[in-house]
């Protein structure tokens, strides 16, 4: 995947939540992605921790990204999400997080995919496991126009 790639879907170019969030695309192939993200106090919860919500929205990107790889610069595939169940192991105030989904099954417009997230130290902070669907018109590898 080439940088402007990487730049376009994990960058200050994507839209609302996404750009929010703050993330950055880390790698990206098929049936895995990996983001990226730089704690900052907007992060953290209450008790100065990082916030299960950021940790459940990193994660549901990241593992529909893993399952909408889309070779094609320019283009993107788009999933929405069916169910996604969050299991917290791990708890960190700073430094850089890494999150990881990878899919698992699936068939032309339903798959799997399970995601971890840690911290730059290798602790494991969150796991989780989603089903989601890929959008209508984003079934073909080429997908659509971003």
């Amino acid at each position: 995947m080439s940088e402007d790639s990487l730049h376009i879907r994990g960058g200050q170019d994507l839209p609302g939540f996404h750009n929010l969030l703050g993330y950055h695309q880390v790698s990206w192939e098929e049936n895995e992605a990996v983001i990226g993200l730089e704690l900052q106090p907007c992060h953290l919860n209450l008790g100065g921790v990082i916030h299960g919500g950021v940790l459940t929205s990193l994660l549901d990107i990241a593992m529909a990204e893993a399952g909408t790889y889309c070779p094609y610069p320019g283009r993107i595939r788009k999933a929405i999400t069916l169910s996604l169940t969050t299991t917290f192991t791990g708890q960190c105030s700073g430094g850089t997080i890494r999150v990881t989904g990878r899919k698992r099954a699936g068939g032309t417009r339903i798959f799997n995919s399970t995601g971890e997230v840690h911290d730059d130290k290798g602790n494991l902070l969150a796991i989780a496991e989603g089903t989601f669907r890929i959008r209508s018109g984003s079934e073909k590898p080429e997908g659509v126009p971003i």
